[in-house]
This record gives C-alpha cells, sequence and structure tokens, in this order.
C-alpha cells in the first residue's frame, strides 16, 4: 500500500467528523475530536485553513482502504453492493481482498511511447574507415612486391622521327583506341564513354533495394557485368590481337605486340 502523507490523514479525519456532526451525532465528540485533530503539529498548511480550496469529501475518503470507509449516501460514488446468497470480498476490494491503487500496480515502463526504433547502419569512424585504411595498406604492399619483382624500366627518348609501330596507348586507354578503330571520334571518345559514365550514376537511383544478396539485385548486377566486360574485352584486343598499324593479327602466329 502507498503511505498516505500526515496532512492529508488529518484532513479526512476532520471531514469524518464534519460529517457524523451533520448526521446528528454528539456535537461534544465531534468538538473534541475537531480540536485534536486542529491543535495536533502539522509541517505542512492545510490549503482549508486558508479557505483557497477546497478538497471534496469523497475524494478525502479515498486515502482511507475501501474496507473501513464509512457509507455514503451518494449513488455516484458507492460501492456496488454484492448479490445476495454471494460470499466474497468486501465492496471496493479487488479478487484477492486488496485494494491497491492503479498508480502502484501499472509499472512506468508500460506507459512510455519508445519513438527511437533499431537500425542496422553503423557509423563511419571506427567501421569504414578502418575496413579502407586495411584496403590501402593490402594495395600499396601489393604494388610494391610487384614493382620488385617486374622489371618495368623507362623507354628510350621518344623520337619524331621514329614513330614505334604500333603505337599503342597505356593499357588502361587501350579499351578507348579499340573504339576509334571502329567508330567515328565523336561517338568513339564522347557518346559511348557518355552514356556508359551516366548508367553508372543513375544505378542507385533507379535500383533502390538495399539487399546485398545478388539474387536480390539483379539490375545492378547485370549492369556492372556488362560494363567490366565489354571494356575487359576492348582492352584485351587492343593489348594482345593489333600489330603493326594496329592491324588485327593473331598473338601465336604474328607476335606479342604489348609491354607494361
Amino acid at each position: 500500500m502507498v503511505e498516505i502523507p500526515e496532512h492529508l490523514r488529518k484532513r479526512a479525519e476532520e471531514a469524518r467528523a464534519k460529517a457524523e456532526a451533520a448526521k446528528g451525532g454528539s456535537a461534544a465528540e465531534v468538538s473534541k475530536e475537531t480540536e485534536g485533530v486542529v491543535d495536533a503539529p502539522s509541517d505542512t498548511p492545510s490549503p482549508d485553513k486558508s479557505g483557497d480550496e477546497k478538497i471534496p469529501a469523497h475524494l478525502l475518503d479515498r486515502g482511507v482502504p475501501a474496507s473501513k470507509q464509512l457509507p455514503s449516501s451518494d449513488p455516484s460514488i458507492a460501492p456496488p453492493a454484492a448479490p445476495s446468497g454471494e460470499t466474497g470480498p468486501q465492496a471496493g476490494e479487488g479478487p484477492d481482498g486488496h485494494n491497491q491503487r492503479l498508480l502502484t500496480v501499472v509499472k512506468a515502463g508500460s506507459i512510455q511511447d519508445v519513438k527511437t526504433t533499431p537500425t542496422d547502419k553503423v557509423h563511419v569512424w571506427p567501421h569504414l574507415l578502418i575496413a579502407e585504411f586495411l584496403a590501402a595498406l593490402a594495395i600499396t604492399l601489393f604494388t610494391t612486391l610487384f614493382s620488385i619483382v617486374v622489371n618495368a624500366p623507362l623507354l628510350e627518348l621518344a623520337d619524331f622521327n621514329r614513330t614505334p609501330n604500333p603505337s599503342k596507348a597505356p593499357w588502361y586507354f587501350l579499351g578507348l583506341q579499340e573504339l576509334l578503330t571502329m567508330f567515328h571520334p565523336m561517338v568513339a571518345g564522347v557518346t559511348i564513354p557518355g552514356m556508359g559514365i551516366f548508367l553508372l550514376i543513375m544505378a542507385p537511383f533507379i535500383d533502390k533495394n538495399p539487399s546485398n544478396k545478388p539474387e536480390h539485385r539483379k539490375f545492378a548486377i547485370s549492369l556492372m557485368t556488362v560494363h567490366l566486360m565489354f571494356w575487359a574485352v576492348l582492352v584485351m584486343i587492343g593489348s594482345f590481337f593489333r600489330g603493326p598499324g594496329f592491324n588485327f593479327v593473331f598473338p601465336w602466329e604474328g607476335g606479342l605486340f604489348f609491354e607494361l
């Protein structure tokens, strides 16, 4: 049970005494009891003495267990009477005879509105940056070992009187050079690469599926596969199947005209 403050208990006793006096009780006993209540020391000032606030009697009676309250003539606050012939808990009590109040039974957590929902997002630091740092270390280590193992000396100074044949661009530009042999320079150098870059930029806005499974990202996987295979095929043709005059040759017949 919740302990009732002392000043509220005194107000309830005073209100009961006045109610008994109104019903024709002994005026002397009521006066004596009321005087004893008023003279009792109290740390909290009573609002009834100032006349600014008046607490109804039925609200004061709620501080007293229902089994000990006096019967009231007001039908709106009177507890329902038990049917005749039935035995059970007294009126105003719970199934087991308890009369706990609602706020002492309901837990605070059950009436709180939780607005935050768990998400699967992680912070950039340290999760993302650590993975990127490790990837950069791995690439740096691979490049260092590759430069030690593979001998790639600088070529001699360029001589405009002696143009190398075939004259090939670096391997990462051989796909573009291969396109120049098939289409007009405006189409091969601007239109086709521009369309490919535009599709790659629009891919995240077209395929908004957040799943990481390949079977759920068919558009994105197909677009990236076509892009890589298209460029990889052009680079391999320009590297291994182009000989003197940038003519098409088979490497197992005319030789390998490719340098790193």
